[in-house]
This record gives C-alpha cells, structure tokens and sequence, in this order.
C-alpha cells in the first residue's frame, strides 16, 4: 500500500469561495488501486504556504507521494512549480512530460501546462492540472507505471528492465 498525500493550490479553494473537485476526484482515480490517502489540504496559490505543505507531506508524514493540483497555468498566481522546484532532490521530466503528451491528444491547450515532478527524498512528488476532468485523464494515464516507479523509490523492486 502506498500512502499519499493531496494537495490543492487555489486561492478560492482556500478561502471556502469555491467548493473543490480535485481532492474527491484524485480519491476516486486511486479507489481500487493499492494507494491510501493519509493527508489533504487546500492552500492559497503563495509559494511559502505550498512548500509548508510539501515539506510537512515529504519530510514529517513521509509519504511515498505528494500530488499536487493546481497552480501551474499562466496566471500570475499560479506558482506552485516555483514552489516545488527548489525542493526536489531529483526531477523526474518523464512523467510531467508524460501528462502534457498525452493531454495534447485531448487538447492542444495542454502545451500551456508548466507542471513539473520529482523526488525528495524518499517521496515522489508530482504536480497536475487544477482541473478535476484533467486530473482524472493525467492519473488515469500514469497509474499503472507510476506504481513500478514508487516501488523502485521506495525499495521494494530491484529492476527496471524487462524480462524476456
């Protein structure tokens, strides 16, 4: 099982101005997979308030993820990549890359995306759109090889090469 935590960058979220989609659709993508949810919050789209958060996920609740949803458009106050970006140990492009790739086959708005991944410590972290529509699509597109990439991170797989 792995233990994840949620985090919602939105300054209506936060503020109780908009009711949020991200935290029950995140749940419903990770139902009948081997995940459990030990954390969630909404914060304001600050960069200080995000990194507390990834910080308390990361490095007190150890967590083997951290997805984080929201903040990475073009709005002034879209900052969650800034937040993240000086706390990673490791980036991990694959998977960001991954998203927006398969996004552009939905829509081409996709190549607006500046979500970013990585690893701190022992905890992969991985930032979605803020939408819970794409957050459905971008989950459900990199579950499956997300588990084997958790498994190497947190040590319970060896090998990354197939077996013929």
């Amino acid at each position: 099982m792995y233990r994840y935590a949620v985090i919602i960058s939105s300054d209506k979220g936060s503020q109780n101005l908009r009711v949020d989609g991200g935290i029950p659709t995140i749940q419903k993508c990770m139902l009948n997979e081997p995940f459990e949810m030990v954390y969630s919050v909404i914060v304001p789209d600050e960069i200080d308030k995000l990194q507390a958060e990834i910080l308390h996920s990361a490095d007190e609740l150890k967590v083997d993820l951290v997805l984080i949803s929201g903040g990475t458009g073009f709005s002034v106050r879209d900052v969650t990549p800034e937040a993240l970006y000086p706390l990673l140990d490791k980036h991990t492009p694959g998977i960001s890359e991954a998203i927006r790739a398969y996004s552009m086959t939905i829509t081409k708005k996709a190549m607006l995306s500046r979500a970013i991944s990585g690893i701190r410590k022992e905890t992969l972290i991985i930032t979605l759109p803020g939408s819970p529509k794409a957050v459905e699509e971008s989950l459900n597109y990199i579950l499956e090889p997300l588990k084997h990439g958790l498994d190497i991170l947190i040590g319970s797989a060896q090998e990354c090469a197939r077996k013929d």
